[in-house]
């Protein structure tokens, strides 16, 4: 009998978040209510940062921050091709032109000499994806944005709760550090509203700009009104917004969901653990390369990335994926190159353009991760990868 099926990555659901939604639900406000401000400030506090904005989903947080970025056609915004298309539609929502810059080869994450080379007097922006959970290097980006005047803007869909150090050897979590950083709570995210994002800043005029873009470009606010000479029921659109609202019920989900979000992450890493010590067997070592972890980041683990060495396994990578599928094993690959798909293929980009990456894509494999794995489970993966 097959093992039930094991998907790379799944939410964790329990009681108690099923009952913060019926309270919720049972509440005069199922949108724009108390909900919203209050995850929006457990957030904020988690992650060290001043304001937060709550959005409809991460898609709708990067559009968002590349708006409060100006970002304008003709404007160049560099990035990394090893991520999800939404990091650079973004760009293209706007008129911009993405930039793909390539990445480090053991990280995978952006590399910032790499982002160096690509800058040009149309850049606007450099955003930055902490792939797989381990933060980019993202104090040598910001002096990079500094230097050069470029918002910079860190798409941490994958990273919330991870951390890195400065220079005075403190660590900060994701999120009290770019310009603009950019959360996912998608149901395989650390934790989830179903769908759901959230954006952090220190710069309270991004904020109000956020603000302003998430719902309709429509403000109540006094201090912001053009026209002041109406009551309490005048309202202004300023601007062309979108409904990227969060509703309550999603929020009560995330704010009991974020008092797990530590147990979460320690899971995460310890089946992290477990599967870097039994891939890193003799036996193994020349078939697999694990993630590495540099030194100065704690990785919160969204995914775990087998790198597949095909001549030493004498098999190639589409024949393992479909044996370990088999299996009922949820393995993925993470990602296809950004400009390999057709729609970028017809805006001009073509293969060649970042060489590291393109060759990490024909090898990488993304196995099983997520907190409610069993150790049973764990065990089943490992004795799967390595009969296959």
């Amino acid at each position: 009998m097959k093992h039930p099926y094991i998907p790379y990555g799944r939410q964790c659901i329990d009681e108690e978040d099923i009952q913060a939604v019926v309270e919720v639900l049972k509440s005069d406000y199922l949108t724009t209510g108390p909900k919203i401000q209050e995850f929006e400030e457990k957030v904020a506090a988690y992650v060290g940062c001043k304001y937060t904005v709550a959005i409809a989903n991460g898609t709708a947080a990067l559009h968002a921050a590349c708006y409060a970025a100006d970002i304008n056609t003709g404007d160049e915004v560099i990035t990394t091709p090893l991520t999800f298309a939404a990091t650079s539609n973004s760009i293209l929502y706007l008129g911009g032109k993405p930039i793909f810059a390539d990445i480090n080869a053991d990280t995978y994450n952006i590399d910032p000499q790499e982002i160096e080379k690509k800058i040009t007097n149309k850049t606007k922006a450099l955003i930055a994806v902490d792939f797989a959970g381990q933060p980019a290097e993202l104090f040598k980006i910001k002096a990079l944005a500094e230097k050069h005047d470029l918002i910079f803007i860190e798409d941490a869909a994958h990273s919330l709760g991870a951390e890195i150090m400065d220079s005075k050897k403190t660590w900060h979590k994701v999120g009290s550090i770019a310009d603009m950083t950019t959360f996912s709570f998608h149901p395989v995210k650390h934790i989830t509203t179903a769908e759901g994002g959230m954006i952090c800043t220190n710069n309270p005029k991004l904020y109000e700009k956020l603000l302003l873009f998430r719902s309709h470009g429509i403000t109540r606010s006094p201090k912001l009104l053009m026209d002041k000479t109406h009551g309490t029921w005048f309202y202004e659109q300023q601007l062309l917004g979108y409904n990227y609202r969060l509703s309550d019920i999603q929020a009560a989900l995330g704010i009991s969901q974020l008092k797990k979000l530590d147990t979460f992450i320690k899971r995460r890493r310890e089946i992290a653990t477990i599967y870097n010590k039994a891939f890193s067997e003799n036996s193994f070592r020349d078939k697999v390369t694990i993630p590495f972890q540099i030194e100065n980041s704690k990785s919160s683990y969204h995914i775990y990335i087998l790198k597949l060495k095909p001549s030493s396994i004498g098999k190639n990578r589409n024949e393992i994926f479909n044996k370990l599928s088999n299996l009922n094993l949820g393995v993925n690959v993470h990602y296809i190159p950004v400009y390999y798909h057709p729609y970028y293929q017809s805006l001009g980009y073509s293969k060649g353009i970042c060489p590291i990456t393109e060759k990490i894509y024909e090898d990488i494999i993304t196995i099983p991760l997520y907190p409610g794995m069993s150790d049973e489970d764990v065990d089943y993966v490992i004795k799967s990868i390595k009969e296959v």
